[in-house]
């Protein structure tokens, strides 16, 4: 008998995802949105595409982890004046409060490892909201069944 060759799924537990598969899921601040790829276990953190608009500004915040942003297109300017464009790394370390804008005529895109909490601040350094794997997660479920989109399994 003849047996067919066993599937990649067979060996690996790994799981992917087209771009047709991820919709964007549009944020509160105009011109923001982001694609979910991982909501790791335990609110532990996410993973996504984050796409800004030129002009757009992602407000004061800290972080309760560790950050990994690599920029794939577009430029945005730190709080610090550096510029960071397609090609370029930034790694925040727990603790880290900044802000930073969309500048130039292109939007930005850009791999985002979020672990633990973004603690987004208001004046005098009062939290105003919480982003976490648990609320952008609901984002996500949200989202898809309000537009009849499947949900896809990005747990893990």
């Amino acid at each position: 008998m003849h047996r067919l060759p066993p599937s990649l799924h067979d060996y690996l537990p790994a799981r992917f995802s087209t771009a047709a598969d991820r919709p964007w899921v549009p944020s509160t601040t105009p011109g923001k949105s982001a694609s979910p790829l991982r909501f790791l276990p335990d609110d532990r953190g996410f993973v996504e595409l984050l796409r800004m608009e030129p002009g757009v500004v992602m407000p004061l915040h800290r972080h309760t982890g560790e950050i990994h942003a690599y920029n794939l297109t577009g430029t945005r300017k730190l709080c610090t004046g550096e510029l960071i464009g397609p090609g370029d790394y930034v790694y925040e370390p727990p603790g880290n409060v900044d802000w930073w804008k969309v500048v130039g005529d292109e939007p930005m895109l850009a791999l985002v490892v979020v672990m633990g909490t973004v603690e987004f601040l208001g004046p005098g350094g009062v939290v105003t909201f919480r982003a976490s794997a648990g609320t952008q997660r609901a984002d996500y479920e949200r989202h898809c069944r309000e537009h009849g989109l499947p949900m896809l399994d990005l747990l893990g």
